[in-house]
């Protein structure tokens, strides 16, 4: 397993801001994945006019599932500007979904902060209150 301050340095190397044309730009914004079995993934956003992109994290995911995986135990995700980003709403029950104990992952928020993503996606709808 390695650290979140490794984690954050591979993300920081996914960074490449890049304009692909007047619609469309990515590498704004590194994820990096811890799955259950220690491997890492990797994901960048891409942006477009009319919303059609994704965030980093559904990059690192869709690397993560092709290797037969679903299981996250860790995640972390850094702008171009260097700052650490939480998933959005759409990534945080993404995330929820493709595995039910991804509900326990931990995500590093802030430089001094990990939150487990249950603290970011709290009354989740798929549990019996």
């Amino acid at each position: 397993m390695i650290s979140f301050d490794e984690m954050e340095q591979v993300a920081h190397q996914l960074i490449s801001p890049t304009q692909l044309n007047k619609y469309i730009k990515y590498g704004h914004v590194g994820a990096v994945i811890q799955s259950k079995s220690g491997h890492i993934y990797t994901g960048i956003n891409i942006d477009t006019a009319c919303s059609m992109g994704f965030c980093a994290e559904h990059g690192a995911i869709a690397e993560m599932i092709k290797q037969g995986e679903t299981r996250i135990i860790r995640m972390i995700a850094v702008n171009r500007h260097g700052n650490i980003l939480p998933p959005c709403g759409r990534c945080r029950e993404f995330i929820s979904q493709i595995h039910p104990e991804n509900i326990h992952a931990e995500v590093k928020v802030t430089q001094e902060k990990v939150l487990l993503l249950s603290e970011l996606l709290p009354f989740d709808w798929k549990k019996q209150y």
